[in-house]
């Protein structure tokens, strides 16, 4: 399993239109960027430090086949999950707000971590 972490309104832009093309960043960058349960952390901490309208969204990376490809990025030192076309929605297995403790740090669902 693979992660999103889409804003709340461009999630459900991404539901009305039957797939998701990407933050702003990702139509940047020139692909949708995803993170690992164990990259989940860092990320939000680096990218979404302010922001509370968030969701973490659960995707089958083995769904999206050759189109995901697995690049390293120099900034973390690890190799991340791109996806260079939109992402269907049938491969999302779920989607669930992220909440923020009482220092605002972001508390990942636990299912985050569960066995697929």
């Amino acid at each position: 399993m693979i992660f999103k972490i889409a804003h709340a309104e461009e999630w459900r832009t991404a539901e009305r239109a039957g797939r998701y093309v990407g933050s702003e960043k990702d139509r940047a960058d020139g692909f949708i960027h995803f993170s690992t349960a164990t990259q989940l952390a860092e990320t939000l901490r680096r990218y979404y430090a302010d922001a509370d309208d968030l969701l973490l969204i659960a995707v089958d990376e083995n769904d999206l086949g050759d189109a995901l490809t697995w690049e390293h990025a120099p900034s973390r030192g690890e190799n991340f999950p791109h996806l260079y076309t939109s992402l269907p929605l049938s491969a999302v297995k779920w989607t669930l707000p992220i909440a923020r403790d009482a220092q605002g740090t972001a508390i990942i669902p636990p299912m985050a971590f569960a066995p697929d």
